[in-house]
């Protein structure tokens, strides 16, 4: 992963909320092996998930302090950042909030995998646009992508927690805070879900599912939300704007707003922020609101460094190499963090120098240093656990005793208790679950492995329902959800975009007549939601059927619906097209919400839509309209009458010798009368010449659909002659040879080819018409033969043709059976012949 690499690095950067994770899961997939780096291990838990969803659980590793899950044939990679593996070759690597390189207690290690960790093939770097100078300076080879935040993201001004929108997520900055939060909104809204870096995967991915499923409205959360875990929220609100960063208590810097700010709002949906304070410390400045809203974040102008392979030929040299400053003013040596704290209080031990004469021994030390002090214990406490630890790694066996592991477990596997003492135990439970995962700590260490996890399960189930008792009042939750069980007393509003209402709590929305049921109401909740829809929106659905009736004829459209043309407006459903007495006259059949309104906007919907259907065919196909009236006219010859109905029944086109009686029996002045309605009766096809043109083509597969016909392909808009394929020839269109020709240069052809014979003597036709259209030479010659001609003796090298006396009927294949969806057909012929 160190290596030199051939592809530049890609520094992804911009605000939350712009998809950087989703695309870097998506470009990792795409490749052969890879590996992305997070900052939290609920984080890489969650894109975890994700990943084996697509690739299996056989190939996909997670890798964390505390939970290691390496399938023999892993080859993608979830790490935390500090679990990241530095001697694998993968073919794409990404580390996710490389901004935290700033961070005085772990930037040094994002800084360390922002430097040296390297994809094979690619690489990418994701964070904050405030990043774009350090990797200018430390990377002036890679390519910065700027991302753009998808939805608007706005301030919203101070709210009380009893006036806060549902879907909010409350940000404290100490469990303290977090509990008292939570405590208040149970009282005055019910309850709420917990969210804490602190909580396990299990827990927190329960209490999360509470909060997506509306079991609770609201989600009270340390920062740890600013780290994109995604949840579905809308507003984010500041419980302060003060934290306790390990050495002093400060004011949140405006990257740090930001970044939890940027948790409201999902992918297109706009998101709020406030606080819940106007004025004080725990209020935001008007210069922060605007840096917040614009995502104008101060640029960072250097990062923490510690040498990231130190040198382990002795203590000496270890803490020395850990203590040298950086070169460059963009490096800042980082802070003393707590595995060099507590390696400085070690090597002062008589004892511990002893055992570290070997470098194989200074590196054990090390890493029994770089064991996380989950319980905050501070360095002076956590040193006397690392030193008890180094003691069994450093002699007999090199191996941590059975007895002392299992009896430490043992007293936490238990499930009696508060919140605070349950959360204590999974904090004591993930020192021991680190530990076991160390390959070489334990003498079993993968049976220890599994029963660090089964212990932290019970917790964690345990911590999950100590919490929803503590501060999820579901009797309260019960009488304020049945506030609305009586219809008339619930608020509805209806927005613009259709959405419905309750008290700013979406229950739906409107789609053309019909109320949609939120899919994340309960079902217990729905009938009184539909309820509700039924006793207040008939004014709405009155309002509309008013525009309905109002509106011009640009409002409607036909679209198909599993092969049925559906007439709507403004892009909603109001009814479908069925048979009706002919071709000419399809009936209209009102959808079924339509047949539900109230009789006076029914008749104003299904008047206006009748009216619309009757413009249409008159505007679109007047030629039907023409057809139909002659072949109803008593008073015509019966073969005209027979052409009339057949080509009206065809929808304008079909081939001569599917009607060569009645053609054959048509005399001067019936053939006069179809010319006026527009019909050409050609040597080999009869038609309606408008009708070639694409949008009474696309009219006529229309009424075809509404028919139940079996649909003709649409042939490319301006087409004239296509190759052929192993599909029947596009409407409008026959099939000659290899090509397909369209019907009216077929019987312009024709009619240049008859006007130059003189009788049945041999001639030449010109070919200059047919070679200009695309025909080639041998399908020119099969044109001949179906129009009736026979090959003569040729002069001079050009062939000359005479007339047979009669065309040539070709034999009709059957077409392969087809969907009958019209609508779909033009972009099936462009793939079929390669348009």
């Amino acid at each position: 992963m160190n290596g030199p690499h051939r592809h530049p690095v890609t520094a992804v950067l911009g605000p939350t909320n712009t998809g950087k994770t989703h695309l870097a899961v998506e470009r990792m997939a795409a490749h052969s092996s890879g590996m992305i780096g997070f900052p939290l291990r609920l984080l890489a838990r969650e894109v975890y998930d994700r990943v084996v969803a697509m690739k299996g659980p056989k190939e996909v590793a997670l890798l964390t302090g505390e939970e290691r899950i390496v399938p023999p044939g892993a080859r993608w990679f979830l790490c935390t950042a500090e679990s990241m593996p530095t001697d694998k070759d993968l073919s794409f690597v990404a580390i996710d909030e490389a901004q935290l390189g700033a961070d005085p207690e772990r930037g040094h290690v994002f800084t360390d995998r922002l430097l040296h960790a390297r994809g094979r093939d690619e690489t990418m770097i994701l964070g904050s646009s405030a990043l774009k100078p350090m990797i200018r300076a430390l990377l002036p080879q890679a390519e910065i992508e700027s991302r753009p935040r998808f939805s608007t993201l706005s301030y919203a001004g101070a709210k009380k927690l009893s006036r806060l929108p549902k879907r909010s997520v409350i940000v404290a900055f100490s469990a303290e805070e977090v509990y008292a939060v939570a405590e208040a909104i149970r009282r005055m809204r019910g309850g709420a879900a917990v969210v804490m870096g602190a909580l396990s995967p299990r827990t927190r991915n329960a209490q999360v599912a509470m909060f997506q499923a509306g079991e609770v409205d609201y989600l009270v959360a340390t920062d740890a939300i600013g780290m994109g875990l995604n949840m579905d929220v809308a507003h984010v609100a500041f419980a302060g704007l003060n934290k306790f960063d390990g050495r002093k208590r400060r004011r949140l810097n405006v990257a740090e707003m930001a970044q939890i700010a940027g948790r409201a709002g999902r992918h297109q949906r706009d998101g709020t922020f406030g606080a819940l304070t106007e004025d004080g410390p725990n209020a935001f400045t008007p210069e922060e609101i605007m840096a917040i809203e614009g995502h104008h974040i101060p640029r960072l102008d250097f990062l923490y460094w510690r040498e990231g392979s130190p040198d382990c030929a002795s203590i000496d040299a270890l803490v020395a190499s850990l203590e040298k400053r950086p070169h460059g003013v963009e490096l800042r040596a980082a802070p003393e963090a707590t595995d060099l704290a507590v390696l400085k209080r070690l090597e002062g031990e008589p004892w511990v120098r002893d055992r570290c004469r070997h470098p194989a021994m200074v590196r054990r030390l090390w890493a029994a240093c770089g064991l996380p002090d989950f319980r905050k214990s501070g360095s002076e406490m956590h040193s006397r656990l690392i030193a008890r630890i180094f003691g069994h790694l450093s002699e007999g066996a090199g191996v941590i005793p059975q007895d002392w592991f299992a009896a430490e477990l043992t007293r936490l596997d238990n499930v009696q208790g508060d919140v605070e003492t349950i959360a204590g135990r999974i904090t004591g439970v993930r020192i021991w679950a680190y530990i076991a995962h160390r390959s070489d700590w334990l003498a079993e260490p993968e049976h220890w492995a599994s029963r660090t996890r089964e212990v932290e399960t019970r917790l964690s189930d345990a911590l999950h329902d100590r919490l929803t008792q503590r501060f999820v009042d579901r009797r309260t939750t019960m009488l304020l959800r049945q506030i609305g069980a009586d219809p008339d007393l619930l608020p509805v509003e209806i927005s613009r975009d259709g959405a419905v209402e309750v008290e700013g709590h979406s229950i739906g929305r409107i789609e053309g007549f019909r109320f949609i049921v939120a899919p994340d109401a309960r079902l217990t909740d729905k009938k009184m939601l539909l309820a509700a829809a039924e006793k207040r929106l008939h004014k709405e659905f009155a309002h509309r059927a008013g525009l309905v009736a109002d509106a011009n004829d640009d409002a409607f459209d036909v679209i198909a619906k599993d092969a049925v043309p559906v007439l709507v407006w403004q892009g909603h459903s109001v009814a479908m097209l069925k048979p009706g007495g002919s071709l000419a006259r399809p009936r209209l059949a009102p959808d079924a919400a339509i047949a539900a309104l109230a009789p006076a906007s029914r008749e104003k919907v299904v008047g206006r839509i009748e009216a619309w259907l009757a413009t249409a065919n008159r505007k679109r196909a007047p030629w039907l309209a023409k057809l139909e009236a002659i072949s109803l006219d008593p008073n015509a010859p019966p073969p005209l009458r027979a052409v009339a109905a057949g080509l009206a029944g065809a929808g304008g086109m079909t081939a001569r010798d599917s009607l060569a009686e009645a053609v054959a029996a048509l005399d001067p002045a019936s053939r006069k009368r179809l010319r006026q309605a527009g019909v050409t009766i050609g040597s080999l096809d009869l038609f309606t010449a408008a009708l070639l043109k694409p949008a009474p083509l696309e009219w006529r597969s229309v009424l075809l659909a509404a028919r139940g016909s079996a649909l003709p392909i649409l042939p490319p808009p301006g087409a004239t002659i296509l190759p052929r394929g192993p599909y029947p020839a596009p409407a409008g269109f026959r099939a000659i040879g290899n090509q397909l020709v369209r019907i009216d240069l077929v019987e312009r052809i024709a009619r240049a080819v008859h006007d130059a014979r003189k009788g049945r003597l041999p001639f030449a036709p010109d070919p200059a018409l047919a070679t200009s259209i695309g025909l080639n030479e041998d399908n020119q010659a099969r044109l001949m033969a179906l129009l009736g001609f026979r090959a003569a003796k040729s002069h001079e090298g050009a062939r000359r043709w005479a007339w047979s006396g009669r065309p040539v009927t070709p034999k009709r294949a059957a077409p392969p059976p087809r969907p009958g969806n019209a609508f779909a057909a033009l972009a099936e012929l462009k793939s079929a012949y390669g348009k």
